[in-house]
């Protein structure tokens, strides 16, 4: 643990730099970075690496075919050899087409800050910087290397960054998740659902509905069928659920359907539901005789169990109780990177960016003055491991 005066230490220095920390995060809302858009999202990587690199740092662009870079940051000021590495991670990037801002501009009103990716998950980014700083201004000496790693396609899913990211886990110690937190008293995230989406398609035979009927095998009855069977999966004490989102089958009323597909969404609290789930759909059968079943998917995203947050979120409270601050956690439905790093069995505490709400919506907003105080958090917790 650091020493008992630091983490107050860091926020006495961290209070005087909100009006810096505002006109940073100012900087990165107002360079949009939609996941699906490479120009845009290279661009705010750009802009973000240019923060970075003002603290000497050691930033490297990583470059990606079809989305934006990801930017990859190394501290380490000592000469002597790192006792190991703690990994910070987070993304840039953000559900909203260029453009958004100018309907939803950022803007500050009544001690809030609002615009496209304030919340998930730029301010984030912008604690981690000045968490940082408060390192490096009070020579904090560290014990294990610093890895920042903001990635551009965790709101699309993880697919180019997700070797990354898990990569460098498995070199760390530890893995600090500067998601948003929950609530308006900036509840950490120790557990998370793992995310998934199945297809189930079922073939059944054509047929006229009043020549012939008997002749046809109906796609949509024996979908329904199916359905009612998996929705009695749901298990809300467990924290397993399946949820049907799009359902889709037939041509006309007068023809027996003969195909008729389900898309389901799945989540779990822990890994063995989640392979249980899946076991489950995979081994359904037809209810009507030579009806065919086909199940693809599962889940793309393992859950973040608690037991991998647990001493993290221990020492993160003891830590905060140190500023005055109190601390708390709680369970959400969503899956984060940090879903990634947690599977791979490596301390993940998730939940550590801003204080707020509404985000991937217009009034997504932060608290500007619980800005400081997350960052000393942060540079607390670099410190005490």
């Amino acid at each position: 643990m650091p020493e008992p005066n630091l983490p107050r230490e860091f926020l006495r220095l961290l209070k005087p730099q909100l009006p810096q920390m505002l006109a940073t995060l100012r900087t990165f809302v107002e360079t949009e970075s939609p996941s699906l858009e490479k120009s845009a999202a290279n661009a705010c990587c750009s802009v973000v690496a240019e923060e970075w690199r003002k603290r000497g740092v050691r930033v490297e662009l990583l470059a990606q075919k079809e989305r934006g870079d990801h930017l990859r940051i190394t501290y380490w000021p000592n000469k002597t050899r790192p006792a190991g590495q703690l990994l910070v991670l987070g993304h840039y990037d953000t559900v909203y087409s260029s453009g958004t801002l100018q309907q939803m501009p950022f803007r500050v009103s009544a001690g809030k800050a609002y615009g496209p990716g304030v919340f998930d998950m730029k301010a984030g980014i912008v604690q981690a910087l000045y968490a940082l700083q408060a390192l490096q201004k009070t020579n904090t000496q560290l014990r294990k290397r610093l890895v920042f790693l903001w990635t551009s396609d965790e709101e699309i899913g993880s697919e180019s960054s997700r070797k990354l990211l898990e990569a460098e886990a498995r070199r760390s110690d530890a893995v600090f998740v500067l998601e948003p937190s929950f609530g308006p008293r900036g509840l950490l995230k120790t557990a998370r659902k793992g995310v998934g989406q199945a297809e189930l398609i079922v073939r059944g035979r054509a047929s006229h509905a009043g020549l012939a009927p008997q002749e046809g095998i109906n796609a949509i009855h024996e979908l329904a069928q199916q359905l009612t069977r998996i929705e009695k999966w749901n298990d809300h004490r467990r924290g397993v659920t399946i949820n049907a989102g799009i359902i889709e089958g037939g041509t006309r009323t007068n023809v027996i359907p003969e195909r008729a597909r389900a898309v389901l969404d799945l989540r779990a609290l822990r890994i063995s539901d989640m392979r249980g789930l899946e076991d489950r759909l995979h081994d359904l059968r037809p209810f009507q005789k030579s009806a065919r079943l086909e199940v693809t998917g599962g889940f793309d995203r393992p859950p973040l169990e608690r037991r991998m947050s647990a001493s993290l979120f221990a020492r993160a409270q003891l830590l905060a109780k140190q500023m005055n601050l109190a601390l708390d956690e709680c369970t959400v439905g969503g899956g984060s990177d940090g879903n990634f790093t947690a599977a791979l069995g490596i301390p993940t505490l998730d939940g550590l960016g801003a204080v707020g709400d509404g985000a991937h919506s217009s009034h997504e907003h932060i608290l500007i003055n619980t800005m400081p105080a997350r960052a000393a958090l942060l540079a607390a917790l670099l410190a005490s491991i």
